[in-house]
């Protein structure tokens, strides 16, 4: 079949089956004689893991690393639940840092008038211009230069 049709079978778009192949990921696909790239079932079902894994939120260096472990018969299930158990782990600080910065922005909204005012506790915030936003900053390991939130006026 061709990318389009391995597109569709697989849920990846021809466009990530191209990054795939390019990055190394995937092998580089058999082509026909007109040049265009042929997959077979294997093709499909590996396009298939990869896509899962992703929606499982895999890095591309995890699932490479999966890849080979699925394909190999030999592997340990020791070091599939290793790599799973360590991708958890960061699933659940990144879960934690969210949760953080969503109440630091719930927060910023319910201090935000929301009306025609001009000033916006939401904007000083980001800009780091008080000292809530420093604090929100540091909480979230900001180190950027200080940028006002109202731009500056022309001349």
């Amino acid at each position: 079949m061709n990318i389009g049709q391995a597109a569709q079978a697989s849920g990846v778009s021809a466009k990530m089956i191209r990054h795939y192949e390019a990055t190394g990921l995937i092998p580089k696909a058999a082509r026909a004689y007109s040049g265009y790239r042929h997959f077979f079932e294997r093709d499909i079902h590996t396009l298939c893991f990869i896509r899962q894994a992703r929606v499982a939120g895999f890095s591309t260096a995890q699932i490479k690393k999966l890849l080979s472990l699925w394909q190999d018969q030999q592997r340990p299930a020791r070091e599939v639940k290793q790599l799973a158990a360590g991708h958890l782990t960061e699933l659940k600080a990144r879960i934690s840092e969210l949760e953080l910065i969503a109440q630091a922005l719930s927060q910023l909204i319910a201090q935000c008038h929301g009306d025609e005012r001009q000033d916006c506790p939401i904007l000083d915030t980001l800009a780091g211009e008080d000292d809530d936003a420093k604090k929100f900053l540091e909480l979230h390991g900001a180190s950027h230069p200080r940028i006002r939130s109202k731009p500056p006026v022309k001349k």
